[in-house]
């Protein structure tokens, strides 16, 4: 074989190999790819951030214990036909005989009430009882296996910042949770011409629906009652206010034994809010408090000898009457307004002896009397 054609084998063999080589490499590559990955289970809660996993937490244990109420009432219309009007508000089950706790408003005028369940398990309740001044009422259903109880927690151990957590049937939209913080506490607002006092304030998101429904803690403690809100335009805004649990389990209490809240009652009918700038201009000593005018016969105030008014006069365009006890405080809580010494008597119960502190003759006395069960409320 001459030169020439050796030379071409040798580079023939040279491309051949080089072509092996190069295929050899890219099908070593192509088996070494691993497989597609296989994905997990979704995750646990405590796999998810805290605060996810709190609240789908606090869903999954309380949702089951949380009820959708249609109040369907009754009412006549231009042809003076009767027709059903239907409302929807929320509760929940307080007591494993079938109590469920919710707002006034929610069946205040209920003709037929129907409570809805996780599930969709739709059952008859009657009503217990209703206090329109803590706007709380107490419903029951027929217990059954399956049903739940919301677990209580302390409403006087809330405190500003910490984790709130709504479930509620706002617009209809049943079981829906939202989530927020405790904005502020000891709020008041007037409805009317009812003032709901000492309300626990949340960003958590409220709507109409949600009234009666519950407001937890990060534990899953119920800590209060969605009642109300602030709105300029009816919708929610930010701010959802809730009646504290101890307070409405005081009145659930007494609903569930006797079907309606009995109220402390010291028997002044009418005062006024005074400042250091007023009582001095009325002729006494520069204090804060509540300026009696005048007293019910045979009430606690009555026989613990308080004195109303005598000396009629005007401060600014309103009548008044001067001449009577100003209250300071009581049980050594001090009460400058007529709303905070309402609050104090609310902590209290019929039978109760408190100890008041009054200005008589711009000298301090204390006052010892018996509170009795309020005679104008009639629930």
């Amino acid at each position: 074989m001459n030169p020439s054609g050796k030379w071409s084998v040798g580079v023939t063999l040279a491309v051949i190999f080089g072509l092996g080589l190069v295929l050899g490499m890219w099908l070593n590559q192509r088996a070494a790819v691993p497989p597609a990955p296989v994905l997990p289970p979704p995750p646990k809660y405590e796999a998810l951030e805290s605060g996810e996993a709190v609240v789908m937490r606090v869903y999954r244990d309380l949702s089951p214990a949380v009820v959708n109420i249609v109040a369907t009432s009754l009412a006549v219309n231009f042809w003076m036909q009767i027709v059903p009007q239907q409302g929807q508000g929320s509760g929940f089950v307080i007591d494993p005989r079938g109590y469920i706790l919710t707002n006034n408003h929610v069946v205040a005028n209920a003709e037929i009430l129907e409570v809805t369940f996780v599930g969709s398990k739709k059952v008859q309740a009657k009503l217990v009882g209703k206090d329109a001044i803590s706007d709380l009422a107490v419903i029951k259903v027929e217990p059954f296996p399956e049903m739940q109880v919301a677990a209580m927690g302390n409403s006087d151990s809330v405190s500003v910042g910490q984790r709130a957590i709504a479930i509620g049937n706002p617009f209809g939209f049943q079981h829906t949770v939202t989530a927020g913080f405790v904005s502020a506490l000891n709020r008041d607002i007037t409805i009317g011409q009812r003032t709901m006092m000492g309300l626990i304030q949340t960003d958590a998101a409220i709507n109409p629906g949600n009234s009666g429904g519950p407001l937890i803690n990060s534990r899953g403690e119920v800590v209060g009652i969605n009642s109300a809100i602030y709105s300029q335009t009816g919708g929610f805004m930010g701010i959802g206010l809730a009646v504290p649990i101890n307070k409405a389990k005081k009145v659930a209490e007494q609903l569930m034994k006797v079907g309606r809240v009995v109220y402390p009652w010291v028997g002044i009918q009418s005062s006024m809010d005074i400042d250091p700038q007023i009582s001095v201009q009325m002729g006494l000593s520069p204090v804060r408090g509540i300026l009696i005018f005048q007293i019910a016969a045979d009430s606690p105030a009555d026989r613990a000898r308080l004195r109303g008014g005598n000396q009629r006069a005007y401060y600014g365009d309103k009548p008044v009457l001067l001449g009577g006890d100003v209250i300071l405080s009581a049980d050594d809580t001090p009460t400058p307004t007529q709303d905070d010494f309402q609050a104090f008597l609310y902590s209290k119960n019929v039978g109760d002896h408190i100890q008041v502190k009054i200005l008589r003759s711009n000298k301090e006395h204390i006052v010892e009397l018996t509170l009795a069960a309020d005679p104008r409320i009639k629930n």
